[in-house]
């Protein structure tokens, strides 16, 4: 069979996903970080390795990635911190694009300065599945999740656009043009912006269909591709519009799509996300013996001057960056944190946001991993240009060294610095909502008995009542002992976490019995199913451990 090598391939790059992920939720060691050292362990073992396909990688993985990257994030957040979420994923991806073209294209021969900003395009943007994924796990601040989510967001749309410029300079033989490169450069994000909108409102004109799970999986699923296909036809910014759609279609989703539409969809995505971020990172080890061979033409010192510049300006620019924006004046809006001017009015519940602390630079320096983005992008500069090979040795190992160095050590970082959430007021807020969903439900139903209604009607508002009051007063029950702790941590509760015990207990009873009634052939498999569906519903809502 033709295809049984890829069949093959794929299967047991699935293997090594699971397994991966298993001894991550036993180790706590970051899962990118494991995969790349998998894949670069395969990479020396007898027989062909994969390749990575550019355009494969741009057109089908990279689009569903970052729309879901959207989907998870906040408009309103990202919105709010937009002041941070620019100076990281536009202005210190330029910089460091063009300070990585500078030493090129000074130190290294034959090198030019279109050909080295292509590759400080390539290695500029952080890739933050890594981060993100330690982050979380380590209790990371929201306030950092957020920024870490926005600038993963943006800075990739940043760099393909300033790399397409680059080699197109590169390829006509001219330096690149100042005033050219901003115009395009504007232009295509500019544009990307606007297919994105028009996509997302779009895929709001459709909300009939988005009613049907089947349907809003599949209208979920071809969002992405289909933003990403109309804007690179108008020559635009293909990953802007991806990323602006899944932030408004995100923000729409709990108004216009039912609660069967997102569980399953939310469980789709969860799927292809974990099975493409998998696949990418063992991609990326799988490259390292064919790149090295790459490297004989070149002496170890122009080797070492070129991975110098390259590591050096990574890794220095970044927390350089962030530590000088903390001095600059506000008005030129490049400084950290702090997006509300003083003249602003503040919501109410809402305080001011103050500048990035120490501690927190510290985190988004270590939070800056390269990825999937970097390897991609690499890889469409044309074999012609110079030094090519020694370009992509330099990307790889920037992948490398910070994915692996800063992957494993970001969560002890994090915990030496002591950045946590407050996860007490995190679970006051959502208490207090609860308790506010749960007054406006008795308030709805004061307003159905004051209709015209029979005695069942009376019976069943009566139920529903004492149901709801039931939860009103768990849930103040919950908010008083928050208020009683004084640490930020959540405090413990012995009647909670009873009955989270005993209700899981008694669903555990009730799926026993069911299996039993269907093995002694008193339930029919499709009895089963339906019933089992009720009670995995039921567990769903109950955490595994106590969380609020």
């Amino acid at each position: 069979m033709i295809y049984e090598p890829i069949l093959l391939y794929a299967l047991g790059a699935i293997a090594v996903i699971i397994v991966v992920h298993w001894v991550t939720e036993k180790t706590g060691l970051p899962a990118a970080v494991l995969l790349t050292l998998v894949g670069v362990a395969y990479s020396y073992l007898p027989g062909e390795n994969l390749k990575v396909n550019e355009e494969v990688i741009l057109m089908f993985v990279l689009p569903p990635l970052l729309y879901n990257a959207a989907l998870d994030s906040s408009l309103l957040d990202i919105r709010r911190n937009i002041r941070t979420v620019i100076s990281l994923s536009v202005v210190l991806v330029l910089i460091t694009a063009l300070l990585v073209g500078l030493g090129f294209s000074l130190w290294v021969p034959e090198a030019t300065l279109a050909a080295g900003i292509a590759l400080g395009a390539a290695v500029a943007p952080p890739d933050p599945v890594a981060a993100l994924a330690v982050g979380r796990k380590a209790g990371l601040p929201g306030k950092l999740i957020t920024l870490i989510q926005g600038e993963g967001l943006l800075n990739d749309a940043t760099a393909l656009t300033l790399l397409t410029v680059a080699i197109a300079a590169q390829n006509d033989g001219e330096e690149i043009a100042f005033g050219g490169t901003v115009q395009q450069f504007f232009t295509s994000a500019t544009g990307g912006v606007i297919i994105g909108i028009v996509i997302a409102y779009f895929v709001r004109f459709l909300r009939p269909f988005r009613q049907d799970p089947l349907s809003a999986n599949a209208l979920s699923i071809i969002t992405p591709l289909g933003a990403f296909t109309l804007a690179e036809h108008f020559h635009l910014s293909g990953v802007l519009a991806v990323v602006v759609a899944g932030l408004i279609v995100g923000h729409d989703t709990p108004r216009y799509t039912t609660g069967a539409s997102r569980l399953q969809t939310a469980a789709v995505w969860r799927l292809i996300d974990f099975l493409l971020e998998g696949a990418v990172f063992l991609l990326i080890g799988m490259q390292v013996k064919s790149i090295l061979k790459g490297l004989t033409d070149y002496t170890w010192q122009e080797v070492c001057i070129a991975l110098g510049i390259t590591l050096g300006v990574v890794l220095l620019i970044r927390p350089l960056w962030l530590a000088v924006t903390q001095l600059l004046p506000r008005q030129l809006h490049l400084r950290l944190g702090g997006q509300q001017d003083d003249d602003m009015d503040v919501p109410e519940g809402r305080t001011k946001e103050e500048p990035l602390s120490g501690r927190e630079v510290t985190a988004l320096t270590w939070a800056g991993t390269r990825g999937v983005i970097t390897l991609a992008a690499v890889f469409t500069i044309p074999d012609s240009v110079p030094n090519h090979d020694l370009m992509v040795f330099c990307a790889l190992l920037v992948v490398l060294v910070t994915l692996v160095g800063q992957g494993l050590t970001f969560a002890p970082l994090v915990r030496l610095l002591g950045l946590r959430a407050n996860q007490k007021d995190k679970a006051r807020l959502r208490n207090e909502a609860r308790s506010a969903a749960v007054e406006a439900a008795l308030d709805r139903l004061d307003d159905i008995q004051e209709e015209k209604h029979d005695h069942v009607e009376d019976e069943a508002i009566e139920t529903m009542r004492r149901q709801l009051q039931f939860r009103l007063d768990r849930y103040r029950r919950r908010l008083d002992l928050l208020d009683q702790v004084e640490s930020t941590e959540l405090p413990k509760s012995p009647q909670y976490e009873a009955a989270l015990m005993v209700r899981q207990a008694v669903i555990d009873a009730e799926r026993e019995e069911l299996l039993r009634w269907r093995d002694a052939g008193r339930l029919a498999d499709e009895s089963l199913r339906v019933l089992n569906r009720e009670l995995d519903h039921e567990e769903l809502v109950l955490p595994k451990r106590p969380k609020d």
